[in-house]
């Protein structure tokens, strides 16, 4: 409102429009209040002067970074250079100019266990080799970011040769995607008698 009676008010070259007090009047607040914003004008200037050209040392130190720091190391490279600045205006400088860092996106985890499910014995013993192809297998899901969103990958691995017998790929991580995987491992992994899988316990 104050910038509003600033702008109607009458002055020298327009001396028609309306009084200080009348604009008060009308918009309901005490003329010492636009007196007051009125001299506090100087000094908010030169507040928003500093703080421009504080941010254009922090965004000096954010590019150097090459984007990666936020407002605990932009705040602590300004003290390393003698800018005695208090954190929360490093803050809020920070996040009204939208300069923010790199921050590491949080790991997902996939492995959910089935409470209900009886626990399945760990028939590999903790031994991940094996002599011979075919006979034991280790799988597993991992995710992987796109522009479409999240996909799924589900892999097969023979223990023996280390390759990758059997995948699958979808936009989901039931049971189907897992099964799809082992499905392709039994058509081309040439499987023998008594052939161990062993994966995590993940309700998939």
């Amino acid at each position: 409102m104050c910038l509003f009676i600033d702008a109607e008010k009458a002055t020298e070259a327009n001396p028609d429009d309306y009084s200080v007090a009348r604009l008060c009047r009308v918009l309901g607040i005490n003329r010492s209040t636009y007196y007051s914003w009125l001299a506090a004008r100087p000094a908010v200037a030169e507040r928003r002067c500093a703080d421009d050209e504080l941010a254009g040392r922090i965004r000096e130190i954010h590019a150097a970074s090459r984007g990666a720091y936020g407002v605990p190391r932009v705040h602590a490279e300004l003290r390393r250079k003698g800018h005695g600045i208090n954190r929360k205006r490093v803050e809020r400088i920070m996040r009204e100019r939208d300069i923010r860092g790199i921050t590491r996106r949080r790991r997902r985890h996939l492995t959910k266990q089935d409470v209900k499910a009886a626990p399945a014995p760990d028939l590999v013993g903790r031994d991940f080799t094996a002599k011979k192809p075919g006979t034991k297998l280790v799988g597993d899901i991992t995710y992987l970011p796109t522009i479409e969103g999240w996909w799924y990958l589900a892999t097969v691995i023979d223990l023996a040769t280390r390759e990758v017998i059997g995948y699958a790929m979808a936009d989901h991580h039931r049971a189907e995607l897992v099964t799809d995987a082992l499905r392709m491992a039994a058509g081309r992994g040439d499987l023998q008698p008594g052939c161990i899988m062993h994966t995590d316990r993940g309700s998939e």
